[in-house]
């Protein structure tokens, strides 16, 4: 019977639309329910059935009573005269009445099999064997993600201690790139607001969970790129997701261009838009422009890229994928993820970095150029990894925010960040474009890591940026290296396996920050160099001898220029216009809702 009615939940229409209650009430009333269930293509063949049944069974007894107990009868007087063989009144079921209307789609005739069988051989699927298979795959192929317990110390940056205390290791893979996490301003501000405001949101922006913290923050926000407007969300993997999905559901016919090294986040909104897309080749501007061609400029297109892409440490030609926009009437959403807090005089990321001089003259204020960050539509940034918080926005013109605010079910459906979080975001963000000195070293330990590990025949993949990508080749040797550096070496750095990198690129992803000066950074080149020796993992020549990969051994590529020249990394704070210090940024009425 539960089998009955688990089906009968899930299939049939008046079961679905009708409460517990009512069905409760039609099953008291006389003939209620069963008036309705005539009206159902399945229930009145089965009443129908049972009905002929009945009927049947009842004539059968009747006869079997005729012959077990017939006698010689009295004479009577003459009467109506009743059949032995007529059943009592009680037990005579009156024929259905005709049927009503039916509200159910589907009709008798369209029905081949009026009956269900809940009394087969069928097996219902196996969830734990699949969940075992898919499982085993990725540890038959290596894959399988075991995470480390990694305990990052605030005193003691870049210090951590695993699952005991005493066991403290060097953490070279974080993402907090120029230690904010510990940083001393974000801390007390942190600090202030959390025991003035508790520890959660509330709520939603729309319910309890707007305030003075997130207007602050988007202001801040916007100022930093130097935008109309910005709106800030749990992460980016979800301002992504939300963004790139509301304009392929809302916007007719759009065409989304999306480079082929595109982060997870991304890859998940263009497929959740629904949108027609074209994937093209890492930063190869003909390919884009070819697939541009097909369309013509009236049919919406947005082309989807990142400035700094983290598994490689490549930087996409962004003023020249603008110039593509403008010409084939895209618009542009760039990825800054990887780089704000890294690059530009004010960390603004890649974009504000292309015209380091004039943002560096301007300092707060717009510049007094055409930049690249003024032509970009759209920017998608995190308070995760430079910043050294959690969140993650989008910034752009103020109707375009407006519009995400209205209608991104990943931002009105999700609880604000706390009032905390948003308050040491901002701090972070009002810090980092006071300074330079924490860019500045950060680029310098880059330097002098890849530098050195060049000159052993390490393979790092060459690229422009602070990420130190060191090519392993396979996932077996990958998690070997790893788990030697942090097991031997008292160094961790987490091996990049797929879907993280295709199958055959597996690497080992170092990030130095600021706290890693050159005497934390021997004692790295060391242990790897060490490791290499010791599991015999191929260097520069091997990777050369076999045709090169990823850059590595590649004898055909063009000799790589750092983002950030020699001549910025001799600036100091004191290069900064004064205006970046302490600013008074206005709040933005479009992060309540703009009155007419």
């Amino acid at each position: 019977m539960e089998s009955v009615i688990k089906v009968s939940l899930s299939v049939c229409p008046f079961v679905q639309s009708t409460s517990t209650q009512a069905l409760r009430q039609l099953s008291r009333s006389s003939g209620g329910l069963a008036q309705r269930a005539r009206q159902c293509p399945y229930m009145a063949n089965a009443l129908k059935a049972q009905e002929q049944q009945q009927q049947q069974q009842h004539e059968q007894q009747q006869r079997q009573a005729v012959r077990s107990y017939s006698s010689a009868s009295s004479p009577r007087r003459a009467s109506v005269s009743r059949s032995s063989t007529t059943p009592d009144a009680s037990a005579f079921v009156p024929p259905p009445p005709p049927p009503a209307v039916s509200p159910y789609r589907l009709q008798n005739e369209n029905l081949s099999d009026a009956q269900v069988n809940f009394n087969g051989n069928e097996q219902k699927f196996d969830f734990q064997g699949f969940l075992n298979d898919d499982l085993n795959k990725k540890r038959t192929d290596k894959s399988y993600r075991f995470f480390n317990n990694i305990n990052r110390l605030a005193n003691e940056f870049p210090k951590a201690h695993r699952a005991q205390e005493d066991d403290k290791v060097t953490v070279w893979c974080s993402n907090d790139y120029l230690g904010m996490g510990k940083n001393e301003s974000t801390l007390n501000e942190m600090k202030r607001v959390l025991d003035k405001y508790g520890s959660g949101a509330g709520g939603t922006r729309n319910i309890a969970g707007h305030n003075a913290h997130a207007i602050k923050l988007e202001s801040e926000l916007a100022a930093l790129h130097k935008h109309e407007a910005a709106l800030v969300f749990s992460s980016c993997f979800v301002a992504n997701d939300a963004v790139l999905s509301l304009f392929g559901q809302k916007i007719k016919d759009l065409v989304i261009f999306s480079d082929e090294l595109n982060h997870a986040s991304m890859i998940q909104g263009i497929r959740n838009s629904r949108a027609k897309k074209h994937i093209f080749k890492h930063n190869n501007l003909v390919d884009l422009e070819a697939k541009l061609a097909q369309y013509p400029k009236s049919v919406p297109k947005l082309i989807a890229f990142e400035s700094v892409y983290s598994m490689c440490g490549s930087v996409a030609p962004i003023e020249a994928i603008c110039d593509l926009a403008e010409k084939y009437g895209a618009v542009t959403f760039l990825d800054e993820v990887h780089a704000v807090g890294m690059y530009g005089p004010h960390g603004a990321g890649v974009a504000e970095h292309l015209n380091f001089e004039a943002h560096l003259k301007s300092g707060i204020n717009p510049a007094d150029v055409e930049t690249v960050m003024s032509r970009v539509d759209m920017v998608t940034g995190t308070l995760g990894k430079a910043y050294g918080c959690v969140g993650g926005y989008v910034t752009g013109k103020a109707n375009m925010i407006d519009w995400f605010r209205c209608y991104a079910p990943g931002f009105i459906f999700t609880t604000s960040l706390p009032p905390a979080i948003m308050a040491g975001a901002a701090e972070s963000i009002r810090y980092q474009r006071a300074t330079l000195k924490d860019r500045i070293a950060q680029q310098k330990n880059t330097r002098y890591v890849k530098d050195n590990m060049n000159q052993l025949g390490l393979p790092v993949i060459p690229n422009p940026s602070h990420i130190v990508p060191v090519l392993i080749g396979n996932a077996y040797d990958a998690k070997r290296a790893s788990d030697m550096l942090l097991d031997k070496h008292k160094i961790y750095v987490q091996a990049i396996n797929f879907p993280t990198v295709p199958i055959g690129e597996e690497r080992l992803r170092i990030t130095p920050t600021p706290g890693h000066g050159p005497e934390i950074s021997n004692h790295l080149i060391e242990a790897v160099n060490d490791v290499f020796n010791e599991l015999n993992l191929k260097r520069i020549n091997d990777w050369t001898a076999s045709g090169g990969l990823c850059g590595v051994g590649e004898t055909d590529g063009a000799p790589i220029q750092h983002i950030w020249t020699d001549e910025q990394l001799a600036l100091t704070d004191a290069d900064l216009n004064p205006n970046v210090v302490d600013p008074i940024v206005a709040p933005l009425g479009v992060s309540s809702g703009v009155a007419l």
